[in-house]
């Protein structure tokens, strides 16, 4: 319901639509809907555990909540979220047990949207080919990967200094979300932004730890499904400042600027802490 408001509704910024302002603030649907959609596919995976290998009785009722999802998403537009909630999709389905031969069909069908969907759309277009080749285009498409680039080799070693970014004085577009590993890599060099991955990598660990005493089969859904959240995210933000990824708009998680993402990855930790504290001997942190 609130992505449907975010189309009719929702306040337009940087060519999208999406998010609903409430007074003095606004919030981002969105990214709250990472946590419905955990808790629905956890749920979904417990009851029908032994369907999932079937088509039209596990996979299909799965695909049409996400197919809704998607055009949604799509409304406003979104389509970094779109291909993110689809590979989300995909890796629960194997860690689900669906069969192999769905997962290819899933994988040749997705890859066929996926291109259709670049087609249709000049502006996606341009994108992948601002990442093939973001020098085909330096004032235009990619121009935000170069500087980003050029964020990374300021950096050097050791950085540039705290607070002393140059990039993030209105060369680097989205330098406060969408880029701002590209800042962290200029300020504080190879060493800090290392040092950086290695306390995510620390923390990712940490959950996995957890995975790994959950017995309740909701719970490892959910927990599986964050974990997962916080695996995609991190790496698709830092995929796409170094230059691995085409452009997605997709935040860093506890580091990005941004309410809703900050509210929602806060709500997700609890829930964590919560399957941690209801697993005997289990413990999070």
């Amino acid at each position: 319901i609130l992505l449907l408001f975010v189309i009719l509704i929702g306040k337009t910024a940087g060519g999208a639509k999406r998010w609903i302002r409430l007074g003095w603030f606004n919030i981002q649907p969105s990214e709250f809907l990472k946590i419905a959609f955990v808790i629905y596919c956890a749920g979904y995976f417990t009851r029908k555990k032994e369907l999932i290998k079937s088509i039209s009785k596990g996979l299909l009722p799965l695909f049409f909540i996400f197919g809704l999802l998607a055009l949604l998403l799509l409304g406003q537009p979104d389509f970094g979220s779109v291909i993110f909630l689809g590979l989300w999709v995909f890796i629960m389905l194997f860690l689900g047990g669906a069969k192999k031969n769905h997962l290819i069909f899933l994988i040749l069908a997705g890859a066929a949207a996926i291109f259709i969907l670049i087609k249709l759309s000049p502006y996606r277009l341009g994108r992948i080919i601002a990442f093939l080749n973001p020098w085909a285009d330096p004032q235009g498409k990619g121009f935000q990967i170069i500087q980003s680039q050029i964020a990374y080799g300021s950096g050097s070693l050791f950085g540039v200094g705290f607070g002393e970014s140059k990039q993030k004085l209105l060369f680097l577009p989205a330098a406060h979300t969408d880029f701002i590993f590209s800042i962290i890599a200029e300020e504080f060099g190879f060493l800090g932004s290392f040092l950086l991955i290695g306390i995510i990598v620390f923390f990712l660990y940490k959950i996995y730890r957890v995975l790994e005493k959950i017995t309740n089969p909701f719970n490892f859904y959910a927990a599986s499904g964050i974990w997962l959240i916080y695996v995609l995210e991190t790496a698709m933000n830092i995929g796409v400042s170094c230059g691995i990824f085409p452009t997605k708009g997709l935040s860093l998680p506890f580091i990005s600027y941004g309410g809703s993402a900050m509210a929602a990855n806060f709500i997700m930790l609890g829930m964590l802490f919560n399957f941690s504290r209801n697993e005997e001997n289990s413990i999070l942190l």
